[in-house]
């Protein structure tokens, strides 16, 4: 069954898997200790640093491990808006952070602390300027992710960190998405990674703390991972996941442009093999191995248990789901479709064939879960009705986008319909219909329940 979802989480490595094993045996004792197990202990801990930090692109002794990705961000975070309290209290971060930097900017704000969020093109890029715009007297940290986790746009970290360095501001690194494909470029000042991103086993995170950066650990502390990272470290897991760093790194070179053209593959036929279909992201500025694109009128969570009965094991860039029914932040902060979303990413040594039959595949899943959900198959003809009212209250994305379409041709040109509907994705998925349409959005409106949303017909 071919597993296209390596962005949430890659199969172990062969190379993981061995040093695992063998360091199953030889380091499981006390690294802190001077005998000959807790040494040899030690000396394990330490090649597996020199490893990761060779492929961050640090000093050994900038590099600590945490016990996941997400603790390092936490911990980056608190630390350096600690350690500069003085400078002030304000942070800057992009509106298409993992939700790991977004939940810690919250938890700033909460206690008393600023946050700047820097909006994004349709491509889920930054621009340079506005990072700089951001920057401000009393800003003590910046955030910015090397690559984006649900539709693979590559952020200019170089560029970014040149002006966060002209204004004497730290940036933080989030590199879990791209740590396998090369290190991060630039002049950072802190990084973070997660293990089980590039084939390391899950549990182990890093992350890196330049020299002359102020940092004051958060919580209790102790004497373990320079008092960065409380607790008696996994050295077996660590290890596997320094091995696995380094194996992927050296087979990179070869698998990067191999799994771009298989993306760039089904970037270019599925919007031919299936009608209404948005490929979201930057098509350039992008990893190599991950894409995602957008289906009018369908539910992507009913898409990916179609796909996944079909065999293909993928995800969706929407974290809309039937307990949170809340729309994916990067989609929104992008303004693309929330719903209907399918993120491909690809593991290493994927096969041609693989691909080629996820793209026989996904047609007939599609029309068959719009054909269950009555999505229209053409456009109507005009009526002479100059504008139409659609009651969508109580039924949830994409049901209000699919009416919307079913009558946007029984208006005129220059006619309106406004769309009555109480699902948040609706804020969302509506004015993306529009872009992809060729329709105009004229706007939200207050209303009884919910909001109107009124469309102009264009064409």
């Amino acid at each position: 069954m071919p597993y296209f979802d390596v962005a949430s989480s890659a199969p172990l490595h062969p190379v993981a898997r061995q040093a695992l094993q063998a360091s199953l045996d030889e380091g499981w004792a006390d690294p802190a200790r001077l005998h000959r197990e807790g040494r040899r202990a030690r000396m394990l801990l330490d090649a597996a640093r020199e490893a990761a930090a060779e492929a961050v692109g640090c000093r050994p002794d900038e590099l600590v491990f945490t016990s996941s990705g997400t603790r390092a961000v936490h911990s980056g975070i608190a630390g350096v808006l600690a350690g500069r309290r003085r400078a002030g209290r304000h942070l800057v971060v992009s509106a298409v952070e993992h939700s790991s930097v977004l939940h810690a900017a919250a938890t700033h704000e909460g206690t008393g602390g600023t946050v700047t969020e820097v909006p994004v093109d349709r491509a889920g890029s930054v621009a340079v300027e506005a990072y700089a715009d951001a920057l401000r007297e009393g800003t003590a940290l910046a955030c910015l992710q090397s690559a984006n986790h649900e539709v693979g746009t590559e952020q200019p970290v170089a560029e970014v960190a040149e002006v966060c360095r002209a204004a004497g501001v730290p940036l933080l690194v989030d590199a879990a998405q791209s740590l396998a494909w090369g290190p991060v470029a630039g002049d950072w000042s802190v990084l973070t990674g997660s293990a089980h991103k590039w084939g390391g086993p899950a549990g182990v995170g890093l992350l890196a703390v330049r020299k002359g950066v102020r940092y004051a650990p958060q919580g209790p502390v102790d004497e373990r991972e320079s008092g960065r990272a409380a607790g008696f470290e996994n050295i077996p897991a660590i290890v596997a996941a320094a091995a696995a760093l380094r194996a992927v790194r050296a087979e990179a070179a070869a698998e990067a442009p191999r799994l771009r053209e298989l993306t760039e593959r089904i970037r270019a036929r599925v919007p031919e093999l299936v009608p209404d279909v948005e490929v979201v992201g930057d098509p350039v500025r992008r990893l190599p191995h991950l894409l995602t694109f957008s289906c009018l009128y369908v539910d992507g969570e009913t898409v990916l248990h179609e796909l996944d009965r079909a065999g293909f094991s993928v995800s969706s860039g929407s974290s809309c789901t039937s307990s949170t029914l809340t729309p994916s932040h990067v989609l929104r902060a992008m303004g693309v479709l929330s719903e209907g979303n399918v993120r491909v990413s690809l593991p290493l040594g994927t096969p041609d064939q693989d691909v080629e039959r996820f793209l026989e595949v996904l047609p007939g899943v599609v029309s068959d879960v719009r054909r269950k959900l009555g999505a229209p198959e053409a456009a109507a003809r005009g009526t002479e009705s100059a504008s139409l009212v659609v009651d969508s209250l109580g039924k949830l994305c994409p049901i209000p986008v699919i009416e919307l379409a079913k009558v946007i041709g029984d208006v005129p040109v220059g006619g309106t319909v406004t769309v009555l509907a109480d699902d948040e994705a609706a804020r969302l998925d509506i004015p993306a219909w529009c872009e992809m349409r060729g329709q105009e959005y004229v706007g939200e409106e207050p209303a009884e329940r919910g909001a109107a949303y009124v469309v102009r017909r264009l064409s």
